[in-house]
């Protein structure tokens, strides 16, 4: 279902500088029908959340990885994909597995609504691989990763010097989610849509027990 970039060197670089790396195109167009169609059906069942776990506002939609587990075959088939966790491990350098805990793998997050937005964060694991189904068609529409390599904090969101990505559907990116504050820009009209799927992947010594 992937188009893997068979070279990895020129993304380890980056990563290493960085710790986020572009992948675009890694859904192509045909492929990506399929898996849209499968996030629009979990999308019902999704909820809408103004704040995140210590309080920082993130207004946006999204739904867990124990649901997703439960209502998908497609998603954890892709997740599992030996070939993507290659890839992973080739970029990052890191001996990456999927997470034992299912409501950690996998999260669809979808931003819908003027001023939807994803508050500064970072994650408890190691590696975040995100891929998109839907994206705004312009960097000027919102929805930017924004992100501060090996950082503590983000600059303002009209900083010249801050690190943004635009990203179109079927794009992807790694990012070292624990070491590596980002945040999603907020949607600056209606009728905008970002939807994104982001699978985690963790270390054989940061394996947390399945809950």
């Amino acid at each position: 279902m992937l188009l893997l970039p068979a070279d990895h060197r020129g993304l380890r670089e980056r990563f290493a500088a960085e710790g986020y790396v572009p992948l675009p195109g890694l859904v192509p167009p045909d492929r990506l029908v399929p898996l849209r169609r499968e996030i629009r059906r979990l999308e019902s069942m999704a909820q809408h959340q103004e704040r995140g776990a210590r309080g920082a506002p993130h207004p946006m939609t999204t739904l867990g990885g124990r649901l997703i587990a439960e209502e998908s075959e497609l998603i954890p088939r892709v997740y599992h994909d030996p070939a993507l966790i290659g890839l992973v491990r080739g970029i990052s350098e890191l001996d990456a597995v999927p997470v034992a805990d299912p409501l950690e793998r996998h999260v669809i997050d979808i931003l819908h609504r003027h001023d939807d937005a994803h508050g500064e964060h970072t994650h408890g694991h190691p590696l975040a691989l995100v891929v998109f189904s839907e994206a705004p068609g312009s960097a000027r529409d919102g929805g930017l990763l924004q992100y501060a390599p090996r950082g503590t904090g983000l600059p303002a969101e009209d900083d010249e010097v801050a690190h943004r990505a635009h990203h179109r559907p079927g794009d992807a990116y790694l990012l070292r989610a624990d070491t590596t504050a980002h945040q999603v820009t907020a949607l600056r009209r209606t009728g905008l849509r970002r939807v994104a799927l982001n699978f985690a992947y963790t270390t054989p010594d940061r394996q947390p027990a399945a809950r």
